[in-house]
């Protein structure tokens, strides 16, 4: 049986109580009185330490511990929360042939963002392509390609304002919960020099990675393929950068004696629908778009199935909708090797 924690009103009820088992002619009762000041100090006292008691119950287990006990206990297991990663990428700059643009040379993005340029280039037949790293750790960093960056200090004979390639590879310090989630992993799955369950877990280890899955002689015998995602970036898929970075840093791991491993990014399959919704107000049809979204993202994989029974129990969740008809998708939605579903254009009937 659970143990309830008893309320202050207990306590204080429980405190009049003794006292007056023990002294039956005192006048503990009298709101005034030294003792019933006294047994409702007491029982505030006892009340906290209560607290205590019942926080402290929630650290002893990994599974409800919090940030501090929670890393102290994955420590044991050699499970660390993954820091925060920066994000890096190129810029290209324009100028007079034969000006160098300097390492730690500083740029700026619209929103406020800062990076530095890693090394020396000089500018040859005007353009100079310069590789740059964020200044802060994060998520924050990673831009899609097309973004301009602004010199925050001029340099003469270049042009103020360059055009960024895809700046990615940042990635925002482990959460408590996908801490906690690969170190139960770990506890459950014990590390076997290679199974199937250590690639994904090596995956895993890398900033920004959330989910991954391994595929054993997809390539032929001997030969292990692993796909991921980074959910928490604007777009799931990796991007070549971060393929590389997950393969460098598995190969590192892994058996030597295994005929090839590869780390491949999974191919994006949109999946359009087509929907009627009633009432058919935009609350309800943004109602049903988040749904359908947290489904895919909750069960889409490489090569799976989405079953359309759970598209259906998505749309019927969604809050407001009473109804709805749809004739897109029909049947349940199967991906080729590779290929897993992802959230499409809904058409609104």
């Amino acid at each position: 049986m659970a143990f309830a924690r008893p309320t202050l009103s207990d306590l204080i009820v429980r405190a009049f109580a003794d006292i007056q088992s023990r002294l039956p002619d005192s006048d503990a009762t009298l709101r005034r009185s030294n003792l019933n000041v006294l047994s409702r100090v007491h029982s505030a006292a006892v009340h906290g330490l209560y607290g205590f008691i019942q926080w402290l119950a929630t650290q002893i287990i990994f599974d409800t511990a919090e940030a501090e006990y929670l890393e102290r206990w994955a420590s044991i297991w050699k499970i660390y929360r993954i820091p925060a990663s920066f994000a890096t990428g190129t810029v290209t700059l324009t100028g007079t042939n034969g000006v160098t643009i300097p390492a730690l040379t500083e740029l700026q993005r619209a929103d406020g963002a800062l990076y530095t340029v890693d090394a020396d280039v000089v500018i040859a037949a005007g353009t100079a392509v310069v590789a740059v790293t964020a200044v802060d750790a994060g998520q924050a960093g990673n831009a899609a390609t097309g973004y301009a960056l602004t010199l925050t200090t001029p340099i003469a004979g270049v042009a103020a304002t360059g055009t960024a390639g895809v700046l990615s590879g940042g990635a925002d310090a482990e959460t408590d919960n996908a801490l906690r989630s690969r170190f139960i992993a770990r506890i459950q799955q014990p590390p076997h020099g290679g199974a199937k369950h250590d690639y994904e877990a090596w995956a895993l280890e890398v900033a920004g990675v959330t989910r991954a899955w391994v595929y054993p002689q997809e390539l032929g015998a001997g030969t292990v393929t692993l796909r991921f995602v980074r959910d928490n970036d604007a777009g799931i898929i990796p991007d070549a950068g971060e393929v590389a970075t997950v393969q460098a840093y598995i190969d590192e791991l892994r058996p030597v004696s295994l005929k090839g491993f590869y780390v491949v990014a999974p191919v994006a399959a949109p999946l359009a629908f087509s929907i009627g919704v009633t009432p058919n107000t935009a609350a309800v049809k943004a109602a049903v778009e988040a749904e359908l979204t947290d489904l895919i993202s909750r069960e889409s994989e490489p090569g799976g199935t989405l079953l359309l029974s759970h598209i259906r129990a998505a749309i019927s969740a969604a809050a407001g909708e009473t109804n709805y008809t749809m004739t897109a998708p029909a049947a349940d939605v199967t991906n080729a090797t590779g290929y897993m579903t992802a959230p499409g254009a809904i058409t609104w009937l």
